[in-house]
């Protein structure tokens, strides 16, 4: 169904696999990852009405099959021991209780669709661990905008009392340089607005990894400027065409393009059965799932 004419290199991966037969559920981690190996954490991979769907009877929605259980998409980034969080899912809380996430240093807000900014409250625990202190927001101004919207008691340096939230709201630049890597930026179309795509570099190794969720396509720039990552991950909605996001065949095209060692497909609707869809793509692309851990090493 998705092309299989083009094997994709497989290099530097370890992806944890979950669930009954034959493979593991995602396990509770205390603290977080390892530092000075890059990972990625896929704590959602589902599409903005989650999967299974309110009173849904589909195959899908009642699969025994957990990768088929998929929360609002995002994900949390370690890059020698940096932990950066992207989106904040209506999950959030649960999505970081269920994989152990013990740290956060930096926040970036792809756009300001409510799958993706109605978790930002739960970000309180993280600036108590910082004595109150404000965290570090990154996004467009349209999604700075339904931060202060949504959250004006948290736009401040300092938390207002202990335990609420604190934002120290930044517009995000073509390229943050921090001691542990980059992350470059590029707009990405989606609908009537635009979505952060991201590239995250890590400085002592030169691994590189793609994040490009809730786009309808990847522009010739953001093609180049993530081409060749390590790991990507991709918005690929579901199999028909959408007015706002990737299809799966147009995602596995644009996998193509860019030529990463590996791809994993995510936003999935209750359309895609997980195992029928990973036997269905190409080499080198597979639906990514709740919990999948990518340590490029």
């Amino acid at each position: 169904m998705f092309s299989k004419a083009l094997r994709l290199p497989e290099r530097l991966f370890r992806a944890r696999t979950v669930g009954p037969g034959g493979f593991r559920l995602p396990t509770l981690r205390r603290g977080y990852t390892t530092a000075c190996v890059m990972e990625i954490i896929v704590l959602g991979s589902g599409t903005s009405q989650g999967v299974p769907l309110i009173g849904c009877g589909c195959p899908v929605c009642t699969s025994a099959d957990p990768r088929n259980r998929r929360t609002r998409a995002s994900i949390h980034v370690s890059m020698d021991g940096l932990h950066i969080q992207v989106d904040a899912a209506p999950e959030f809380r649960l999505q970081c209780i269920r994989e152990g996430i013990g740290r956060l240093d930096h926040f970036i807000l792809t756009h300001g669709h409510s799958d993706h900014i109605a978790g930002m409250d739960d970000l309180r625990r993280f600036c108590d661990m910082i004595g109150g202190a404000a965290l570090p927001v990154y996004s467009t101004a349209d999604g700075l905008g339904r931060v202060r919207a949504m959250f004006p008691y948290a736009i401040r340096e300092r938390a207002l009392v202990k335990g609420y939230a604190a934002f120290s709201l930044r517009e995000m630049p073509g390229l943050i340089e921090l001691p542990q890597g980059t992350i470059a930026s590029i707009l990405l179309p989606h609908g009537g607005m635009s979505t952060l795509g991201l590239v995250f570099t890590e400085r002592s190794t030169g691994r590189r990894f793609a994040y490009y969720t809730d786009c309808k396509n990847v522009p010739a720039e953001a093609v180049a400027l993530a081409a060749g990552a390590d790991a990507l991950v991709l918005d690929g909605l579901r199999p028909e065409p959408h007015a706002s996001h990737m299809s799966i065949p147009e995602a596995v095209a644009t996998a193509r393009e860019i030529g990463a060692g590996r791809t994993w497909l995510t936003h999935l609707t209750h359309l895609s059965d997980h195992s029928t869809l990973e036997r269905e793509l190409m080499a080198g692309v597979a639906p990514a799932y709740d919990g999948l851990r990518i340590a490029m090493t």
